[in-house]
């Protein structure tokens, strides 16, 4: 992806943070609203739906389904069309750049008697689909693409579905979703066996929207049964808020003096909410207000207060899957706590948008923090509240979660913190800049 000239940004010590940090909504959820919602019957609305180009996209692509999907005010309402009610699109349906959307609505229409053509941009045209598409085969779909089962694709659905039984080859929420999706439209039982667990918005959503699905572990693992041909029912829906995004301001909120601060809705799905566990374990003054659920997910409203006396601590391993997108925040909390905090099994963060390890390792070391690290571990030794020295520029390496924690960094730190370029944090959290200068933050 092209990127333009680098935007600078630095942090200089903030003021108390105060104030309602309304993060974005949860892209997994937004997009599986949209879809659960075409295939019930009558009228979905969803609030706080994610309106970027992935969701938008898959909404368009259930009203070339047959449903009407359409705005309210705030609201986005869906007037769906029953399960095994879908249409033949008209012309082909363009996934953008969205793999989830993408390989979900191929699970869909796997089981309704008609052909649909899929294709996005360039970089979804290069990912392969055979992972998706050969268990779709078991339900009697036909997958015909480019070479290395890739995008533009022609599915031609089962008009005779047959229910099936299939074990994930590798860990992917997608494939998961994408078989449960097309054993909607199939008589009898579908089953999926998954090793590992992943991500389970699909099921609790489908739950939700009156499913009967099942989940149990088993020797062999997770085994999630699916009864075929429900009727869904329509559902009002508040889109739980990304908790990827909420732990920005919360973690701010924990490290500057006299904060805080309330991040409301935030969905707490348990394979999602590890950071926060974590936090809590150090001894941050973090609190769920008003739990709830929302579409079949747990939700709260998170109060996070300035906590002078957190201390490291070791996160347990089995945990990193929950979180993995937000050590490079937590290694700045532990910058600001006392004590070593560790973190093990973390190889995955080397292969993110950037080696995180090694970007946020160089980072708080120019800032006189110890670290230490290996190819799947790190460590880092607190300064205590208060203890960052700051002064430096760091480089954030095109990486939009690199670029939030050290601001972070710096809202915390004696002397201002500046990030060589700030522009790739548009890609996950656009909104980032106002949102923390509408709590007190200054950047410049």
């Amino acid at each position: 992806m092209s990127h333009g000239p680098a935007q600078p940004l630095t942090a200089p010590a903030s003021g108390p943070l105060h104030g309602t940090a309304h993060v974005p909504g949860d892209k997994s959820i937004s997009h599986r609203s949209l879809i659960l919602g075409a295939l019930a019957v009558g009228e979905t609305r969803i609030s706080g739906l994610l309106e970027g180009q992935d969701v938008l996209d898959t909404g368009r692509a259930m009203q070339a389904f047959g449903a009407t999907v359409g705005k309210d005010g705030e609201d986005w309402v869906v007037h769906g069309v029953g399960v095994g009610g879908l249409l033949e699109p008209e012309d082909v349906i363009d996934c953008g750049n969205s793999g989830t959307g993408v390989r979900l609505l191929m699970g869909v229409a796997a089981t309704h008697g008609f052909a649909v053509t899929y294709t996005g941009d360039a970089s979804l045209r290069s990912r392969p689909m055979a992972r998706v598409t050969e268990p779709l085969a078991l339900f009697g779909a036909e997958a015909h693409g480019r070479s290395g089962g890739r995008l533009p694709m022609t599915v031609v659905g089962a008009s005779d579905p047959v229910p099936v039984a299939y074990t994930t080859p590798m860990a992917s929420a997608q494939v998961k979703s994408a078989v449960l999706l097309a054993g909607l439209n199939a008589p009898g039982e579908t089953v999926v066996t998954e090793r590992e667990a992943t991500r389970d918005h699909s099921e609790r959503m489908l739950r939700g929207f009156g499913a009967q699905v099942e989940t149990e572990r088993t020797g062999e693992g997770f085994v999630i049964r699916l009864q075929g041909r429900p009727e869904l029912t329509a559902q009002r829906i508040a889109v739980p808020r990304d908790p990827s995004s909420a732990a920005f301001p919360v973690c701010a909120a924990l490290i500057v003096p006299g904060s805080d601060v309330l991040v409301p809705n935030i969905g707490l799905n348990p394979t999602r909410a590890g950071l926060f566990e974590t936090l809590r374990e150090m001894g941050a003054d973090l609190t769920y207000e008003s739990p709830r659920e929302e579409g079949g997910e747990p939700a709260a409203d998170l109060r996070a207060r300035f906590s002078p006396d957190m201390r490291g601590v070791e996160v347990p391993p089995e945990r990193a899957a929950s979180m993995i997108d937000e050590y490079p925040i937590l290694s700045v909390v532990a910058a600001c706590a006392e004590g070593t905090t560790v973190m093990r099994g973390v190889a995955e963060l080397r292969v993110k948008e950037s080696d995180r390890i090694d970007a946020m390792a160089t980072g708080l070391r120019a800032m006189g923090v110890e670290v230490r690290d290996g190819p799947d571990w790190w460590e880092v030794d607190g300064l205590g509240a208060g203890g960052l020295p700051g002064g430096v520029t760091v480089q954030a390496r095109l990486d939009h979660r690199i670029a939030m924690s050290f601001l972070i960094a710096g809202m915390a730190a004696r002397r201002p913190v500046t990030v060589d370029d700030a522009g790739p944090i548009a890609t996950s959290f656009p909104i980032f800049r106002g949102l923390m200068e509408g709590l007190g933050a200054q950047f410049e």
